[in-house]
């Protein structure tokens, strides 16, 4: 999912303990126990050196991000915003007409983050169509 992440987690967390984390954030908070499991199982971490993209513009994209650790910033046609813990980004990809990337994303210092696969997350907006307009007003 990242343009090129340096390490993989090689000890990943329990599904328990990112179904907690998961839980922490706004956007997954209406969900339930058996709904964040699955989306635990389809989350991975990775770090990534300061410097390093980890979003490219116009790729297509396959997942969302948490930035759990660190700072980034997002380099868009409408200007740079800088994103802190607990920030979500990658979000336009999946509900954007054509699922390209509309922005880079580069790690500003080293950082942790959470990556979601696609496939899951589109599951759960289905089952749960809060979550899609929550994602919705992300991307705006």
């Amino acid at each position: 999912m990242p343009a090129a992440p340096s390490a993989v987690s090689a000890c990943p967390a329990s599904v328990s303990s990112l179904r907690d984390r998961l839980r922490a954030l706004p956007l997954f908070a209406d969900l339930d126990d058996d709904q964040l499991d699955r989306l635990a199982t389809c989350t991975s971490e990775f770090d990534a050196p300061a410097g390093q993209a980890l979003i490219e513009r116009g790729r297509v994209g396959s997942g969302l991000f948490v930035l759990e650790q660190g700072q980034a910033v997002v380099e868009a046609p409408e200007g740079t915003r800088a994103l802190g813990p607990g920030d979500v980004f990658g979000e336009r990809a999946l509900v954007g007409e054509d699922g390209e990337r509309t922005a880079r994303v580069r790690a500003q210092t080293d950082v942790r983050c959470l990556a979601i696969a696609r496939t899951e997350l589109e599951r759960l907006i289905a089952e749960e169509p809060g979550l899609g307009e929550r994602l919705r007003q992300l991307s705006s």
